[in-house]
């Protein structure tokens, strides 16, 4: 009973306070304002997590155990690798849509076992998925053969944060899922063969009809 409550008492905090570090930025969001959100006392709080660089860190996690889910899952039921890469779009544009502008900035300067934990899940899942994703797109011929994929898919996974830096597209000038969407985009058109553009028009197609 102990073990559930306390599983169920954590995650309805996890939950909270990373929905509240989507919409007002983490560095702006206390201890204070979790508690007060979720109507209990500071106290209550600090007897589950011992700061709130724990709160960042568990609920970073969960979220990206949750992306790592889907993105698996969106693998598995694309009949293709250009498919793959717009149920990519999708849920970046529902990723980014909801998330602030500052986070990257305020995990890499506030907390750095946080911003560690997002550069681990680059380099050993998101950049695994790339490379696995243009390797097929190759074998389907869909993409072109004479692409080095080491490099490439390193490409694409700078084009992810690029849209995050706040000097190159300052947030009140820039959509930032419309921005992942163009550069996702962008990097379908360079890799894809005729036959791989031709695909891509198909289902962009489709996504305006619907």
């Amino acid at each position: 009973m102990e073990t559930a409550e306390k599983t169920d008492t954590r995650s309805k905090i996890l939950e909270a306070a990373f929905g509240m570090f989507c919409q007002r930025g983490i560095k702006s969001v206390s201890m204070d304002d979790i508690a007060q959100h979720l109507a209990m006392s500071k106290k209550t709080l600090y007897k589950w997590f011992k700061n709130k660089d724990e709160v960042v860190y568990e609920a970073l996690a969960n979220f990206l155990s949750f992306v790592q889910q889907d993105c698996q899952s969106d693998v598995e039921n694309a009949g293709n690798a250009i498919e793959e890469l717009f149920h990519a779009m999708e849920m970046t544009k529902k990723i980014f849509t909801s998330i602030h502008p500052s986070i990257f900035h305020d995990l890499q300067k506030y907390h750095r076992d946080s911003w560690n934990l997002w550069q681990q899940h680059k380099v050993k899942f998101i950049l695994e998925m790339i490379k696995q994703n243009i390797h097929r797109g190759m074998q389907e011929g869909l993409f072109r053969q004479d692409l080095d994929v080491e490099t490439i898919a390193r490409l694409r996974l700078v084009m992810i944060e690029m849209p995050f830096d706040a000097q190159l597209f300052p947030p009140y000038e820039f959509n930032i899922a419309k921005v992942q969407k163009d550069s996702l985009e962008h990097y379908m058109l360079g890799i894809a063969t005729l036959k791989g553009h031709k695909l891509i028009n198909e289902y962009k197609q489709i996504i305006e009809e619907e």
